[in-house]
């Protein structure tokens, strides 16, 4: 059974310009154990996704249409008190700003400690909250491993300091930690390793792989960065003006792409191996999600397109152990 099952999900803004559809009409689903990409280009609706996983679309924001099932339960149909006891404990998400996510009048480590107790523990006297006895060693100690885990250098020094004190990548590994304190069953993972240097990006993908195996946890990694998606994840989704175009095993469509836009994104790819090569560039622009088109959304930079593809996009047709949104599939097919 899927951990994650989302079925038809729409999630618009209302603005002044009119309604962007930010996430139009997409069905994608995670087992347990399983690791999904999810890739595209910057404003194909991936954040909004995550978003809207965790119930967090803040107006103008709305959910308009679909469902999401977080292990059989509605998280759309959830009250604020139900949705605050499965985030963070069993749903965790790793956010694209971690200076953002941090309070900084507040340590990391203490920080991190609350969102421990919060999940884990009971609800703490308030006479041992007025003497600060609520900071129990085996939490602490717990905070300062994952710190460590996440390659935080000198974690136990660094419990004290507060968001200012850390540079940019070492908030973002704080962050990663904070996401996963928990032992949470899945975790949407935005952009978790931009602006970490090669070594320390290798440490966090192996401690998401280690944690994959060893919990079963399910996690939707959300990049731009396909290598990385080669190397860690099972399944990959191409994203697009909103639209799911290609998912599947991750080795078959990267290795053998069937949409248009799958190929475009491969051969953007900068090739070390043939330095006399001109970089690829996609031409075009993605369609203005105030005035998104009738048929493919990718029709106006396609060079395969043909008139069927202006009228109604195409629906996402089975092609082995992969679905792909392209009226080319069901030409070859026939």
């Amino acid at each position: 059974m899927s951990i994650l099952h989302i079925d038809d999900l729409h999630t618009y803004f209302d603005t002044t310009g009119g309604t962007v559809r930010a996430v139009d009409g997409i069905d994608l689903s995670i087992e347990p154990g399983e690791i999904v990409g999810l890739v595209g280009e910057s404003g194909s609706g991936k954040s909004v996704t995550a978003d809207s996983i965790m119930n967090l679309v803040e107006r103008p924001g709305r959910i308009a249409d679909g469902s999401v099932e977080y292990d059989g339960r509605d998280v759309l149909s959830l009250t604020e008190s139900e949705l605050a006891e499965l985030r963070g404990k069993e749903m965790s998400m790793i956010f694209q700003s971690p200076e953002e996510a941090f309070n900084p009048t507040q340590t990391v480590g203490r920080q991190l400690h609350d969102v421990l107790r919060s999940h884990r523990s009971g609800p703490v006297h308030p006479f041992r909250r007025i003497l600060g006895l609520d900071h129990d060693a085996a939490c602490r100690e717990a905070v300062i491993e994952m710190l460590d885990a996440v390659g935080i250098p000198s974690p136990e020094d660094r419990y004290t300091d507060y968001p200012h004190e850390f540079s940019g990548g070492m908030l973002q590994r704080a962050m990663i930690g904070m996401a996963l304190l928990c032992d949470p069953k899945l975790v949407l993972a935005d952009e978790p390793t931009t602006g970490l240097d090669v070594s320390i990006e290798r440490q966090i993908l192996a401690l998401f792989k280690d944690m994959v195996e060893e919990r079963n946890t399910a996690v939707l990694w959300i990049t731009h960065d396909l290598s990385v998606v080669a190397k860690l994840c099972d399944r990959v989704a191409v994203m697009y003006a909103g639209k799911i175009m290609e998912v599947g095993p991750t080795e078959t469509v990267l290795s053998s792409p069937k949409n248009p836009y799958t190929q475009a994104l491969l051969n953007s790819i900068p090739r070390y191996d043939r330095p006399d090569e001109d970089l690829f560039v996609m031409e075009g622009e993605i369609p203005s999600p105030l005035d998104r088109p009738d048929g493919c959304q990718f029709a106006d930079r396609c060079p395969k397109v043909h008139d069927r593809c202006r009228d109604v996009h195409p629906p996402r047709y089975d092609v082995g152990e992969r679905e792909v949104a392209c009226y080319l599939v069901e030409e070859e097919a026939e």
